[in-house]
């Protein structure tokens, strides 16, 4: 690792691993989300005028792809957060934003819907003025870390005014708002703590909207698509990472007594984990690349971040299988891991915006299309 806090990320990502096997039976990952608020991850895109490390994209990057590695539930968790924070960070209460660069505060994205599904930047969800405060009213479709963040990053239809959304920073303790099952029980992360959440006539104050009234379509494109893409496009990688690394000690590990050989020896597993590992590798430069585009301000940043969910989610499924077929039956066995990448794997590419969403997209930028 070339990023300065490598030993608190390694720490993190210990705890995690140790963890794992327990957050995939649905426990909220608590103790790796506490050894990256002592070792300060929580507060890494925080600027440092209020105590954070002013660390961009890149710096997350590499912590969701190491996490991913150890446990997907809690690099999806931490992904959140920092899509969350950087927008508290721009436009959020001082209070808020010491919290967070302190890890005293966990936040999350509250945008997918129940009406809109996966179009998230088109909330069906109002905002109804009321004096200096507004009520919420949503169904809110996925919420990850639901039941433990401190915040939601919350999209809604401006109070006034014709434009698309306007984005507000409720606490999640907020009166009216109503988790409406009893816990997530998904194929796969399934330790991130996902859940509908609804709201009844929830009060926030004007003061804790986030930009200007209806200026929320502008931020969800600008800062929350790009983090969310690009780090959603990490934890892929991570999973890829882990699949192809439990995969080949499987095999190296696993011998034909008779033949005195192993698994490892035959030409089609090393095929089918060359073509994993190519395939993971792309997207590891895909995201490199994205980062880098942003970076610079270059002209195709955009499709970059339209892409790179898209590829490694793919990828991520393909690869995931190809660890399953050569591990063959010892896959099954939760201890190894496999199969766990291979079902947390799946979540990418129904998550929003969904791969066949992003296809469609991408297909408009190189056609000249208007994407909207």
């Amino acid at each position: 690792m070339t990023f300065a806090y490598a030993p608190a990320l390694s720490q993190a990502a210990a705890v995690a691993a140790d963890h794992a096997l327990a957050t995939d039976g649905g426990a909220f990952p608590t103790a790796a989300l506490a050894a990256l608020r002592a070792g300060g991850l929580l507060g890494l895109v925080s600027s440092t005028d209020v105590g954070g490390h002013g660390l961009g994209l890149g710096a997350a990057v590499e912590v969701v792809e190491t996490l991913a590695r150890a446990c997907a539930s809690t690099a999806m968790v931490t992904c959140m957060h920092y899509a969350g924070a950087v927008v508290i960070e721009a436009h959020g209460p001082r209070a808020v934003r010491e919290a967070i660069a302190a890890g005293r505060h966990l936040t999350t994205l509250a945008f997918s819907e129940a009406g809109s599904r996966s179009q998230f930047w088109v909330p069906v969800s109002t905002a109804t003025p009321d004096g200096d405060h507004v009520r919420l009213n949503a169904k809110k479709s996925w919420v990850t870390s639901a039941r433990h963040a401190d915040s939601y990053v919350w999209s809604s239809k401006p109070a006034a005014g014709t434009e698309l959304s306007t984005l507000w920073l409720v606490p999640r303790t907020a009166a009216g708002l109503r988790l409406a099952d009893a816990g997530f029980d998904g194929l796969g992360l399934r330790g991130n703590d996902s859940s509908p959440v609804v709201a009844e006539a929830v009060r926030v104050a004007v003061a804790d909207r986030l930009g200007d009234d209806g200026a929320g379509f502008g931020l969800m494109m600008g800062t929350v698509l790009p983090w969310f893409n690009v780090l959603s496009a990490a934890v892929s990688c991570g999973v890829m990472d882990a699949a192809i690394t439990r995969a080949a000690a499987h095999v190296t590990a696993t011998p034909f007594q008779h033949a005195g050989s192993t698994i490892a020896d035959l030409p089609t597993v090393r095929a089918y984990l060359a073509r994993a590992r190519i395939r993971a590798d792309q997207c590891h430069a895909l995201v490199a690349d994205t980062v880098a585009a942003r970076h610079a301000g270059r002209a195709d940043t955009m499709l970059r971040v339209l892409e790179c969910k898209a590829a490694a989610a793919d990828a991520a499924a393909e690869v995931t299988d190809l660890a399953m077929r050569v591990c063959g039956g010892a896959a099954f066995r939760k201890e190894g891991g496999v199969e766990r990448a291979f079902r947390d794997a799946r979540a990418a590419q129904v998550m929003a915006p969904t791969s066949d969403v992003l296809y469609d997209f991408i297909g408009k930028a190189v056609c000249g299309q208007p994407l909207f």
